[in-house]
């Protein structure tokens, strides 16, 4: 769920970027030349290059903001189809996300993207012996672990003895030594397996959640990131794991809201312009290259995929500038059908039994006025990814009938694709060492992106805190150093 896609032919991201025109060459000097004292050049439009260039802005630098698309927000955007407002991949966070939670805050859209009271997850086995069975898993308002202990003692899904053995590798878990360098090598299914989880229980529950968060099944997964997530989310605080999603368009918070509060902190955003080169030229500062014109920056932050930031990084910012073309990536395929009635009582839910991983309602947020429109999530998807949607609407509506009953005899008045090939970087063991921090060689050049050391897997908190560690980089060598907004350590 972190991510997902365009139909064929309207990905922005697929455009090739447009030169500047005169008059917009002649915005980018004032962008990068009005005022007095520093002056930042970011990079990328994402959540990183947002974050960054309203923590840099809000610290008083000059802030130029350069994307190739013709619109903010990155890999988490909407689009329209109609009359529909879609956006590309269904994406959630949870209330540990502590740094997209500023974001939305900085931005003004907590309301719009409101978290769960409670975790609580429909998870739907349609191959039970019974039938179609329904079980959830949820928090009670105790203290961890026992804040899970309920949900987990009654999950239908799992025999007792699995329910057991789940309890142990959990306390194990919670035991691991996050900091170890060695978790990073070892996959989590391997670890998973050595603390008794039978494949079942790795289906049912550990890829339940970590497929979601990790893109990535246990076996393909580094243990470190999954680590991470299951003692932050599950493991840290009772309410750590809630879920928070957009009740709007992800367009309406990461494009117009985000452009808004860029716009307000004075940082001078241009859209459709594609970095060429970017070069020192002494006295610590940076020359940056974009068709038609060259700005002037004592800081670059480059807050753009890994293998763009390879290509435009000098020969000497990294010791090891090969390791990024290491990082592999990861598939996310959305699935987006649309009834003439409503089929789904509930916002979302998860499935066993069948390929359909997370179905979430976004009928209202997309504006259909009648009828109901599903999104179905499908994270680790390399199997699919290229797909034809003819072959995908014979897969997948029919496990729709047999999830929901309320499908069947019900028209379908749209069903479309969207895909994201290389939606997340691969959270394969061994990535970490893979992962630079913000800082590079170069004084006065930064990187930022969920790719980069953040200790996250690649979420909308990991792009966010990227942007932070950036920025907060760049200020304390721009002379202008200032609290840490988070509890959290910066990457080196």
């Amino acid at each position: 769920m972190t991510d997902g896609t365009h139909p064929e032919g309207l990905l922005d991201g697929d455009r090739p970027g447009r030169p500047a025109s005169r008059k917009g060459a002649e915005h980018l000097r004032e962008g990068a030349a009005a005022g007095d004292g520093r002056s930042a050049v970011v990079v990328g439009g994402g959540l990183a290059g947002i974050t960054a260039a309203l923590s840099l802005a809000d610290a008083g630098v000059r802030v130029t903001l350069l994307e190739g698309r013709p619109r903010l927000g990155g890999l988490a955007f909407s689009f329209q189809r109609g009359n529909l407002t879609v956006d590309n991949g269904q994406h959630v966070y949870l209330r540990c996300c502590t740094a997209y939670r500023w974001f939305l805050d900085r931005v003004d859209g907590t309301a719009l993207a409101p978290v769960q009271d409670r975790l609580d997850v429909p998870v739907l086995d349609v191959e039970a012996r019974a039938g179609r069975r329904l079980g959830r898993l949820r928090r009670d308002a105790l203290p961890v672990p026992l804040h899970l202990g309920r949900s987990l003692a009654t999950y239908p899904h799992l025999s007792l003895g699995e329910r057991a053995k789940v309890g142990r590798a959990a306390l194990a878990l919670k035991a691991l030594d996050l900091a170890d360098p060695a978790l990073d090598n070892q996959d989590f299914g391997s670890w998973l397996a050595a603390y008794g989880q039978s494949a079942r229980a790795v289906e049912a529950l550990w890829d339940l959640v970590g497929v979601a968060t990790l893109n990535a099944v246990a076996k393909d997964a580094s243990l470190g990131l999954a680590a991470m997530v299951f003692k932050t989310g599950l493991l840290s605080d009772p309410g750590a794991a809630d879920i928070g999603w957009a009740r709007v368009p992800l367009g309406e918070l990461h494009d117009r809201l985000a452009r808004k509060a860029l716009d307000s902190a004075g940082v001078h955003t241009v859209l459709r312009t594609r970095v060429t080169s970017i070069s020192p030229y002494g006295n610590g500062r940076w020359t940056v290259q974009v068709p038609g014109e060259t700005l002037d920056a004592d800081a670059v932050v480059l807050a753009v995929p890994q293998r763009e930031a390879h290509d435009l990084l000098p020969a000497d910012a990294l010791d090891h500038p090969g390791r990024l073309l290491e990082i592999g990536t990861a598939p996310i395929l959305n699935v987006h059908v649309v009834y003439d009635r409503k089929v789904l009582d509930k916002p979302f839910f998860t499935a066993l039994g069948t390929p359909v991983q997370w179905v979430f309602d976004r009928t209202e947020a997309s504006g259909l006025s009648e009828g109901q429109y599903l999104a179905v999530s499908q994270s680790a998807a390399q199997d699919e990814i290229d797909t034809p949607v003819s072959v995908l609407r014979e897969r997948y509506l029919p496990e729709l009938e047999r999830l929901l009953p309320g499908t069947r005899g019900a028209g379908v008045r749209d069903f479309f694709v969207t895909r994201e090939r290389t939606a997340t970087f691969a959270p394969t063991p061994g990535v970490g060492r893979l992962r630079p921090g913000a800082r590079t060689k170069a004084p006065g050049l930064y990187l930022a992106g969920a790719w980069t050391a953040t200790g996250w897997p690649a979420t909308m908190e990991s792009a966010v805190r990227s942007g932070i560690s950036a920025a907060d980089a760049a200020l304390g060598a721009l002379g202008r150093p200032r609290d840490h907004l988070f509890d959290f350590e910066e990457a080196a």
